[in-house]
Order: C-alpha cells, then sequence, then structure tokens
C-alpha cells in the first residue's frame, strides 16, 4: 500500500505527479510542466560504480522529454543535477528554463545551455505562469553553504499554485535555520522531505544523509502538512529506507497526514 489518508482528508484541485526516483518529479500545474532535480541516466553507476546501480527504471529518455516548462535543480550533486539528463532534455525542451543556486547554473552553462534560460535561486518569488510560483527555501546538506551573493549553494523549493502550497525540500538535515525558513511557507499542501537518514557507515562510503523517518514526520507536522512524500528512498541500495519502515512509523504514529510513496497526484 502507498497511500494512507487519514479520516478527516479532504483533497483540493489535484495536481498530476510521476514520481522520478530519488528526489525527482514531474508535475503538471495545469498546461505547466514542470520537472524537480530528474535523475533520468546511469551517470552515478558509471562515476560511482555498480553497486550505485539505479534501482527505479528510467521513466522516460531525456531526449524524448519535450514538455518541460521549467526544470528546478536543488543542487550540484550528480543525483540532482544531471548533465546527462539535463542537457538533452534542454535540446528537446527547447523552451523550458531552469532554477538553481549558482553551482548549478554554472554547471549548465558549462554544459552549452544558454545563460538566457537559467534563473538563479535567489530570494524572491519567481512567475513562472501566471498562476504559479515558487521560491528557493534554504537547506543544510549537510551544513548551509552559502555563494559569494549570500545565495544557499543547497535548497528546497515551495510551489504556490492556485492557493496550494507544494513544498520540495531537497537534500537537507533539520537545523533551527532550516526550520525557520521553511516553517515561514506554512500551512503546506504536500510536503516532500527525505528519509535516507545520516549515519557513520554511509558517510564512510561517502554517502550524504538526510533526515530520519522520524524526523521528517515530525518536520511534516511543523510545516502543518496535509501530505507527506518521502523522498530519497528508492534509487541505489547504499542509500535505501525499506518502504516497510515509513508505512511502520506511519501506522504507529497516526501523525495525521496523509503519507503518499509513489502519488500520481497531489
Amino acid at each position: 500500500m502507498t497511500s494512507h489518508p487519514p479520516s478527516n482528508c479532504m483533497r483540493r484541485e489535484q495536481i498530476e505527479c510521476v514520481p522520478l526516483g530519488q528526489s525527482g518529479f514531474r508535475f503538471a500545474f495545469g498546461s505547466t510542466v514542470v520537472y524537480v532535480d530528474p535523475y533520468l541516466s546511469d551517470s552515478v553507476e558509471h562515476s560511482e560504480g555498480p553497486e550505485l546501480a539505479r534501482l527505479v527504471p528510467i521513466w522516460k529518455r531525456p531526449k524524448e522529454i519535450g514538455d518541460a516548462d521549467w526544470v528546478l535543480v536543488t543542487h550540484s550533486h550528480i543525483d540532482h543535477c544531471d548533465i546527462d539528463t539535463l542537457v538533452p532534455l534542454s535540446e528537446a525542451s527547447g523552451r523550458c528554463r531552469f532554477v538553481g543556486p549558482s553551482d548549478v547554473a554554472d554547471i549548465l552553462i558549462g554544459a552549452g545551455i544558454d545563460p538566457s534560460r537559467v534563473v538563479h535561486a535567489g530570494r524572491d518569488w519567481i512567475a513562472m505562469a501566471d498562476d504559479l510560483l515558487v521560491h528557493a527555501v534554504l537547506a543544510a546538506h549537510p551544513t548551509i553553504d552559502l555563494d559569494s551573493a549570500g545565495n544557499s549553494r543547497y535548497v528546497g523549493y515551495c510551489l504556490e499554485y492556485r492557493g496550494r502550497r507544494i513544498y520540495h525540500s531537497g537534500d537537507t538535515l533539520l537545523n533551527s535555520e532550516v526550520v525557520e525558513a521553511a516553517t515561514a511557507f506554512k500551512p503546506i499542501s504536500v510536503a516532500m522531505i527525505p528519509v535516507n537518514e545520516r549515519n557513520h557507515y554511509r558517510e564512510s562510503r561517502g554517502i550524504i544523509g538526510n533526515m530520519s523517518v522520524r524526523d521528517a514526520f515530525q518536520f511534516a507536522l511543523e510545516l502543518q502538512a496535509d501530505a507527506l512524500v518521502p523522498l530519497h528512498w528508492d534509487m541505489f541500495a547504499p542509500n535505501c529506507v525499506h518502504p516497510d519502515e515509513i508505512e511502520g512509523h506511519y501506522d504507529r504514529t497516526r501523525p495525521g497526514f496523509e503519507l503518499l510513496l509513489r502519488p500520481s497526484l497531489i
């Protein structure tokens, strides 16, 4: 089972959603299509070795994605900012624009994407359509790291669409600054939060973990979220969280928000 609605859950206008694995999603906000952190190649395996082979099938080859209007990238790590995905996607979706921190902008422009198509994730709302806005939100991966302009190199995004707010945290741990930054946007309709906890064994293999399942649940409550979508639990074997652990904690704690592991609508 991948959906656990609380008894008082009421749906507003739903948004089409395609989980791409790891932290990647395709959203259709009416006629505006937005991708977040699409990883649609085998770049990590090629770079890091066979133990990091992808476990989630590639949804669609990037060169076949001609519907993107916007692509939001949370940070420069290859499983989030994948040139083997983003460059062919940019060619297939010739009018799409990209939003990301300064490191991401440098990578995209360096890979040949026209600078006019790249928007820096700063401190203001960005209008993506008449009824769709996005705002970068501070993240700590594993610490807060600012560029020379004082903007974070790691971000999440708050998307506002017709009275609803969807928060994709990107890769982040929790600290008081991250909590303060994110809760400024509450109440959140759908909170998308990583659950691949940071621990000694992962870090010894060069894997930067994020929140635990318990952290993510508590954070969702603080955001006054109607629904939680766990991130970063399904793509690579050394970095996986079994869905039984996520669902088991939900069943034990009954937090009052909806749990969606692989949502098609949010």
